[in-house]
């Protein structure tokens, strides 16, 4: 007789361990299909390895501030190449480990091999015939290679082998520079591996606002080759890889391809379902339910392609987990919108963008972190935040910053936007000094300045002392 499920779980990354969550709460008839390798897109090639690098090559980085601090020597410093990358798998491997534990105590509701719908409540797997009541898909992405670059082997890195080399370049091409690009060529280029990076875009890590991109700019700049604005063609050429983009060639060894990624789709069946599917091959999803169209099938985490985050994909697996088994099927609010990266100045997106707020009667504040006195404290006073507040009444729309510690002022601010409070609510909050957070309190007295009506509710508002740190 063919299996019957209450739920069958596609995929065993982030979405779909969220799912399980909230599916083995209500039912123990549950099966876990998984096509890849198991322990998470984050744990193995995404956040935690790549941070593991950003950590030792920021480490690594700070020698060039000892001077200043009156710290002399850091000439005899170097880098063990080797050692870094040890470390870095040990660390990776020891994450790994915590959610492969979870799928292992699964058992014969655990299962490795791929899945293909054959409808809305039915899949094959291993050549077996499998029904559900509800199908969640969490099948996740993989890194996009362009079919030509194919041709260049193992010298085409992904973060999918990036993690498992001993050496890189020494000279190395990146190409693209998303937040995942800008960050691992930063990381690379401060343990001195001779980057050359190049983008399409003149944007970089997402940034909009030209102000604030002109900081990244600069840092990212002053550490690696920056060519932006061009489509980018790789030849073969004796010594290497050749990048063209313009009028620009730049000869690599390695070239470490970050030009985005791809739903894991391929042979999934998604046409069984008979709903209609775009463009892309897939098919339209409610994003507070994760539910598509009026079916019993599910669909969260990066193979969406809707908020490729982690924090994202565990809300949209616990969503999926919820409905699967529900009664009624139930739309959740999602949360604030956030995105961190994780370069030198760090860059983040609180709310609604620039672009999204066009049109609009939004009125703008800002701040340089330039004269700053945390900053300038710690060597590290290149940055800028902008504010969107609404103009009729202050409340907080959108950020956009690059600046030092800015994953701690990005929290902050998703706060303040998710719970709908105004400029004037968060000049009222204490601010101790000295603080990096003076640096945002300077961005919402600039906004609240401008706005009309009430004065900004701190004291400090009353007559300037001459002090920035008190302006």
């Amino acid at each position: 007789m063919q299996k019957h499920f209450d739920v069958i779980i596609l995929g065993a990354g982030t979405a779909g361990l969220a799912a399980l969550s909230e599916v083995r709460k209500r039912t123990d008839n549950f099966l876990v299909v998984n096509a890849g390798p198991y322990g998470t897109t984050c744990a193995r090639v995404g956040c935690m390895p790549s941070k593991l690098l950003i950590e030792a090559a920021n480490a690594y980085h700070r020698r060039l501030t000892f001077d200043a601090f009156g710290i002399r020597g850091s000439e005899a410093l170097s880098v063990d190449f080797p050692a870094v990358m040890e470390r870095l798998r040990a660390l990776r491997d020891n994450f790994v480990a915590g959610t492969v534990k979870l799928t292992d105590t699964l058992g014969e509701r655990s299962i490795a091999g791929h899945a293909r719908l054959l409808g809305p409540d039915t899949v094959e797997v291993n050549g077996e015939r499998l029904s559900a009541r509800a199908i969640i898909l969490a099948t996740g992405s993989h890194p996009f290679v362009p079919p030509a670059w194919k041709a260049f082997g193992e010298r085409i890195l992904t973060t999918d082998t990036l993690f498992e080399q001993r050496q890189i370049g020494p000279r190395l091409g990146v190409v693209g520079l998303g937040p995942v690009g800008a960050e691992l060529a930063q990381a690379l280029a401060r343990l001195d591996v001779q980057v050359s990076a190049f983008a399409k875009s003149a944007s970089i890590a997402g940034l909009a606002d030209p102000d604030t991109l002109a900081v990244l700019h600069s840092a990212l700049e002053s550490e690696m080759q920056l060519h932006l604005g061009h489509d980018v063609v790789l030849e073969a050429d004796p010594d290497g890889i050749a990048i063209v983009s313009g009028n620009t060639r730049t000869v690599v060894d390695q070239v470490l391809a970050a030009v985005g990624r791809r739903p894991n789709v391929a042979d999934l069946g998604l046409e069984t379902l008979g709903v209609p599917l775009d463009e892309h091959g897939m098919p339209a999803f409610h994003p507070g339910s994760s539910q598509v169209g009026d079916l019993r099938v599910f669909i969260a985490g990066d193979v969406n392609r809707d908020r490729p985050l982690l924090h994202e994909a565990a809300d949209e697996g616990h969503i999926a987990g919820m409905n699967a088994l529900a009664d009624e099927v139930r739309c959740f609010e999602r949360r604030s919108s956030l995105a961190i990266v994780f370069t030198e100045p760090q860059v983040a997106m609180v709310g609604a963008s620039a672009r999204e707020l066009a049109g609009q009667d939004v009125e703008v504040g800002s701040v340089s972190f330039a004269n700053q006195g945390r900053a300038r404290a710690g060597q590290r006073n290149a940055g800028r935040i902008v504010l969107y507040a609404d103009r009729a009444d202050g409340t907080l729309l959108g950020a956009e910053l690059c600046a030092p510690a800015g994953e701690h002022l990005a929290h902050l601010l998703g706060l303040a936007h998710s719970r709908g409070l105004s400029v004037h609510d968060l000049l009222a909050m204490p601010i101790y000094h000295p603080v990096l957070e003076e640096g945002l309190r300077t961005a919402l007295r600039d906004v609240s300045r401008k706005l009309p009506g009430r004065p900004a509710s701190d004291l400090a508002h009353c007559a300037p002392l001459g002090a920035p740190a008190l302006e």
